[in-house]
């Protein structure tokens, strides 16, 4: 028995319709359309493309998917998994009203994995990298400066900037926090964006397409770009850094997060210092960048930077 269309559903889309124009988006890069592309292919070969999309459930994408991929490791696992929550929520904002084809397929924990950390000679060349344009070269700075997650740095609006203070807010779940970097970082953001009074600080290359309209907020009013999406500042820095990754991969947005921790770690820096410089929830998890001691130790001689900002050194190094 065919399952009935949930209202909103639009009527007459496909499986098929649906998987083709999911994947001519211009709003993700080759490689994220790629990966993105076999595991919309295989819910195609598993449920054809005549298949009405208001008629997929969770129930069945779950038990098929569990059949399909139960001996794959856990990172591949949940690269599938991410890729059918994107789909989902892509054909949710198109007015379509599908199920959740996830809510039965849980994440799987993936073994930790050790990344590598960038040596200060290749970030210095990096960051110096006068081809490079000057979003990139500002966006990587404030990346490496701050500490910061890649999406915190990329939700950075211009009326949150305090450039006379060398930092930004940036609000997220609810806390709200200042993102720190060197004076000459703020000279390239005050270039970035000037003439723009408010809006995103980093934008993407191209105004949005019509059937995909940002929030109020995520639009320069003045461009009437939208804000640059991580999927593409990741492919953009890896593919500027293979030039310099000595496996010729090219580097990641975390790697340049991480490199920052383990510099100032080797500079003296202590756990909670590193805590209140990139804003990590949890002590411990920075006491592998600590010299000379654990995260308990850093611990002993003063409070959370939950409760309070911590102090730390000037950033130097």
């Amino acid at each position: 028995m065919t399952p009935r269309a949930r209202p909103g559903a639009a009527a007459g889309v496909t499986l098929g319709e649906a998987v083709a124009a999911f994947l001519v988006r211009r709003d993700l890069d080759g490689d994220t359309i790629r990966s993105y592309a076999q595991t919309v292919h295989w819910l195609r070969r598993e449920f054809g493309d005549d298949v009405p999309l208001s008629a997929m459930t969770a129930e069945r994408v779950g038990a098929v998917f569990a059949a399909a991929w139960e001996g794959a490791a856990a990172r591949t696992w949940n690269r599938h998994r991410s890729a059918l929550r994107s789909f989902t929520a892509w054909a949710e904002r198109r007015g379509w009203d599908p199920a959740d084809l996830t809510a039965r397929i849980e994440r799987r924990p993936e073994p930790h994995t050790r990344i590598r950390v960038i040596d200060r000679r290749t970030v210095e060349a990096l960051l110096e990298h006068d081809d490079a344009p000057l979003r990139e070269r500002t966006l990587w700075r404030v990346l490496y400066e701050s500490a910061a997650g890649a999406e915190r740095v990329l939700s950075l609006d211009v009326q949150d900037l305090d450039l006379a203070g060398d930092r930004g807010r940036v609000t997220r779940d609810g806390g709200e926090r200042w993102l720190h970097w060197r004076p000459g970082t703020t000279h390239r953001l005050a270039e970035l964006v000037e003439g723009r009074p408010r809006g995103p600080v980093f934008l993407a290359d191209r105004r949005p397409a019509p059937a995909r309209v940002p929030a109020a907020g995520d639009v320069c009013p003045v461009t009437g770009r939208g804000r640059l999406s991580y999927q593409r500042a990741a492919f953009l820095f890896r593919r500027a850094t293979r030039r310099l990754d000595p496996a010729g991969r090219g580097f990641t947005l975390h790697q340049l997060r991480r490199s920052r921790l383990a510099h100032l770690g080797e500079d003296g820096w202590t756990a909670e210092m590193l805590m209140g410089l990139s804003g990590h929830d949890n002590v411990r998890s920075l006491a592998a960048y600590v010299r000379g001691g654990t995260a308990g130790d850093a611990l002993g001689g003063g409070e959370p930077s939950g409760g309070r900002a911590a102090t730390y050194p000037p950033l130097t190094g």
